[in-house]
């Protein structure tokens, strides 16, 4: 079954993601109390989606335990292929949005690679990085919600 992991969000760049249980999401807008939160936001800013699993091949792959959360993703999935879904529509609870396409890991997270010269373990996350949605039905996502592909 796939579902929702955990949640993710911080309210102005650069600083921490914190984990939340709900988040509100508003099409064309992307998620109430996100840094990338606006009217008529860019489809590719309104949500994003990282695997769980993908997370824990990097930190096993480059011999690191980097948090969940420095991935700065917003909504870690468990149980579900991401990659196969650009261009798709799911649903995320009561949520729809679509998959547009793949994301590039963060330059937080190549910061902190560098740091620790992991660096060339960062190819290994390539085509692992998660999805960049649009929200096409307003709701609210919360913790353990239930995904499915239209």
């Amino acid at each position: 079954m796939s579902e929702v992991s955990k949640i993710c969000i911080t309210e102005k760049f650069g600083n921490k993601m914190i984990t939340v249980s709900s988040v509100k999401v508003l099409s064309n807008k992307g998620i109430v109390k996100d840094r990338y939160f606006k009217e008529n936001n860019d489809k590719d800013l309104q949500i994003t989606l990282i695997e769980l699993e993908n997370i824990n091949y990097f930190n096993k792959k480059s011999k690191t335990n980097i948090p969940y959360i420095d991935f700065r993703r917003n909504i870690i999935t468990r149980g579900i292929e991401l990659n196969k879904l650009v261009g798709k529509e799911l649903l995320i609870g009561k949520v729809k949005i679509k998959v547009h396409r793949l994301c590039d890991p963060c330059k937080y997270l190549q910061d902190k690679l560098k740091k620790n010269n992991s660096f060339k373990s960062l190819a290994n996350l390539y085509n692992r990085g998660g999805l960049r949605c649009e929200i096409l039905l307003d709701g609210i996502i919360y913790l353990k919600d239930k995904i499915t592909i239209l």
